[in-house]
């Protein structure tokens, strides 16, 4: 089951506020301003800054 749309609207990123995209896999939500990713666990965001994945580190993780 993939995120509600609604949610996805009105979601944004706690430490800029700005806009957050769906990963692909829809197991993160990224914010390409800060350069983060925040995981997206049992369905559930985790919206929390301490918990959030540099993106550059997420993608490699990816790859591998």
């Amino acid at each position: 089951m993939a995120l509600n749309k609604e949610l996805l609207e009105i979601l944004a990123c706690p430490k800029c506020k700005g806009d957050l995209e769906i990963t692909k896999e829809e197991d993160g939500l990224i914010c390409h301003q800060c350069k983060l990713v925040y995981p997206i666990k049992e369905e559930i965001p985790i919206m929390l800054i301490e918990e959030a994945i540099k993106l550059e580190d997420f993608m490699k993780k990816k790859q591998e």
